[in-house]
């Protein structure tokens, strides 16, 4: 199982391949944007922001979202570093309920780039 320091580890390489992205990737990327990712194993949520192409976290807390952010990510710990490390498909893990995503319609279909990587 990973550890809260492999999840925020994998939260910023994630942020770092973004940040390096071309594109609709990069573009989708450039939201400026609340977001939570809660890793449901560990019962931990890392808080921040979707801003000038980076992943920017500003806050970890034990449980669930404090607080409704504007893209919210829920998945295991073990999913999440699979998924940066390229181990798993992101669209695959969201359509078979193993990554929840929560946004609204239009963050959505701004971020589909990203959800085909």
């Amino acid at each position: 199982m990973a550890t809260k320091e492999e999840c925020r580890s994998a939260l910023d390489t994630l942020s770092g391949n973004l940040a390096g992205a071309d594109g609709d990737v990069r573009g989708a990327a450039a939201l400026d944007r609340s977001l939570s990712c809660h890793i449901r194993d560990l019962d931990v949520t890392f808080t921040g922001r979707l801003t000038d192409g980076r992943i920017h976290v500003l806050d970890t807390f034990e449980g669930p979202p404090r607080e409704k952010a504007q893209i919210r990510l829920a998945m295991t710990g073990d999913d999440l570093v699979a998924m940066v490390n390229g181990e798993l498909n992101f669209t695959k893990a969201w359509g078979s309920g193993r990554v929840r995503l929560e946004a609204g319609f239009r963050d959505l279909l701004t971020l589909r780039s990203l959800l085909r990587s």
